[in-house]
């Protein structure tokens, strides 16, 4: 488990990171979300041990990370722009690593390079910028560590490449329990691989949940009502996080599971009504206006 209790980081005049905890347990997947600048790159530094917090803790496994070479060799930190030597190819970058992690896999290393179509012996400078992101990515899983931190590491990749790293990632969850913990500042990219999200703003931590708990425990509902007297008894009866009507048509939004929002309306008298399916950003926009912020503003721009 990586555990990060009260944690802050100044830069001179300017607080990066404000008092954050979080928490991410093995074999899952953590997205962490925030703009540029909500301070998601000087975490996963801080959780990496590249950089001493000033306040509060960080454990890798009960183990305190910085300055501690037992709990770093449990990290693979994929930054936002990807380091190679100068003039260095793939295999020189394998070679190199393989000194720093004993478990690299120079064998799976080699199967994913020829996937991908990236060509072992090429020097990496002549890269474009998205295969240089995936070569960071497969050193990063093929190093064998347990957890692996990724700074907004599918920027620039296209499509199918980022659906073959996010397979990838699967796999190797299920075969030796790699955790992921990947920082974005786009909410769509990780709606269908992270277990559990946090999202940061100007230094903070807005919510931290289980997506699967949030996803269970909200819902959405469109329906007409027969009466007043009925409309008043949902909203009673319900937690109503929000309310869009159109004339007589409301979309609810309300906080419990499936089956009491159905028992809800169904004691009910409706013209009709039905429960919808929400996405990812629909939650958080919700959770965060509850809150008092626009997701919309923070996240999308």
């Amino acid at each position: 488990m990586i555990s990060v209790n009260r944690v802050t980081k100044e830069f001179d005049d300017i607080t990066a990171v404000n008092n954050v905890s979080v928490s991410v347990d093995e074999g899952s997947v953590f997205g962490l979300l925030g703009t540029n600048g909500a301070g998601k790159s000087t975490l996963l530094r801080m959780i990496a041990g590249v950089i001493r917090p000033d306040l509060g803790e960080i454990r890798i496994d009960d183990m305190k990370v910085y300055d501690n070479p037992k709990a770093k060799s449990r990290i693979f930190f994929v930054s936002d722009t990807p380091y190679f030597f100068d003039n260095a190819t793939p295999v020189d970058m394998q070679i190199f690593l393989s000194n720093q992690y004993p478990a690299f896999d120079t064998v799976k290393y080699a199967g994913y390079l020829k996937t991908f179509g990236l060509e072992p012996d090429r020097k990496i400078n002549t890269y474009s910028k998205g295969m240089k992101r995936q070569l960071a990515l497969l050193l990063g899983i093929c190093s064998g560590t347990k957890y692996l931190l990724c700074d907004e590491s599918f920027d620039g990749l296209d499509p199918v490449m980022r659906q073959g790293v996010k397979s990838i990632f699967a796999k190797e969850m299920d075969e030796r329990g790699l955790t992921p913990v990947i920082a974005s500042h786009n909410l769509r990219e990780l709606e269908d691989i992270c277990d559990h999200v946090g999202l940061l703003h100007r230094g903070g931590v807005l919510l931290s949940k289980d997506l699967e708990d949030m996803k269970l425990n909200i819902q959405r509902v469109q329906c007409v009502f027969s009466s007043e007297e009925d409309e008043k008894k949902i909203e009673d009866g319900l937690s109503v996080v929000k309310d869009d009507k159109s004339g007589s048509l409301h979309v609810y939004t309300v906080r419990g599971t499936r089956e009491e929002t159905e028992k809800a309306f169904k004691e009910v008298n409706t013209v009709f009504y039905e429960v919808l399916p929400l996405s990812l950003e629909e939650i958080f926009i919700s959770e965060t206006e509850v809150a008092g912020y626009d997701i919309k503003k923070l996240i999308m721009g």
